[in-house]
């Protein structure tokens, strides 16, 4: 039986980070970080919820000098969770939408809840709420970094955050093909309809073309993902992330 591959360096780089999701060193997640410092384009100190120990550990696996956290993201703080004040909430959905961790539950027009044992503190759900009902409470006192954190919740973390992934891939996948099939039927109805007269023959080939560059426009946009997919996420933003 063959050997599992061993694990990458950006795998090791990924095992040390707190899988918080919250964007806040600059990337679209804990893992395009850990791509960007495996390959030399992200420094060790861009995550403020792993804090000054955070630091020590990647510097610890990749041999480096530690150095001060970047306040250009962000400051190391006490770990906060989420509060949704119900009676505000207007069931928009924009938050369960942001949190990257599946974290917040609810329904459309309906009120949402945070469940505080799965929320990693990111504040990503805070901005898109039209209403300001979402506010960052901190509930580790003075521990900050992983001393407010332990490797348990942060792999637990992780498991949600790439299940979502998946999921949210596999729903969009799922819309893509319910589409291209209604796009075909459509096509097809579209070909046998009984044209005589040249501005009838016009009309069809105009609706014909209308479909087929639809068509073509939704493969391009599925080879792009695919693509995406395929490949390390880019640098997210350099401006400065709030702190939790």
């Amino acid at each position: 039986m063959p050997h599992p591959a061993p694990p990458s360096l950006a795998d090791q780089i990924e095992d040390l980070l707190p899988q918080t999701q919250c964007t806040k060193c600059g990337y679209s997640g804990c893992r395009p970080y850990a791509d960007a410092i495996a390959a030399g384009s992200a420094e060790i100190n861009q995550c403020p919820p792993g804090g000054a120990h955070g630091v020590v550990r990647l510097a610890s696996l990749l041999g480096k000098k530690v150095i001060p956290l970047n306040p250009v993201h962000g400051y190391e703080r006490p770990r906060s969770l989420a509060y949704i004040d119900e009676s505000l909430c207007i069931g928009c959905t924009l938050c369960i939408q942001a949190c990257p961790v599946d974290a917040i539950v609810g329904a459309a027009k309906q009120m949402h809840t945070v469940v505080s044992e799965l929320c990693t503190g990111c504040d990503l759900c805070v901005a898109p709420c039209p209403v300001d009902c979402i506010v960052m409470y901190p509930v580790s006192g003075e521990a900050t970094g992983w001393d407010a954190w332990s490797q348990a919740e942060a792999d637990d973390a992780r498991a949600r955050h790439d299940f979502r992934t998946q999921r949210l891939r596999r729903e969009a996948e799922e819309n893509e093909a319910r589409l291209a099939a209604k796009a075909v039927a459509k096509l097809q109805e579209v070909t046998q309809e009984v044209t005589v007269t040249p501005e009838e023959i016009a009309e069809k080939e105009r609706k014909r073309a209308i479909i087929a560059a639809a068509m073509e426009r939704a493969r391009a946009k599925a080879a792009a993902a695919a693509s995406t997919n395929d490949t390390p996420a880019p640098n997210a933003t350099t401006a400065p992330k709030k702190d939790a």
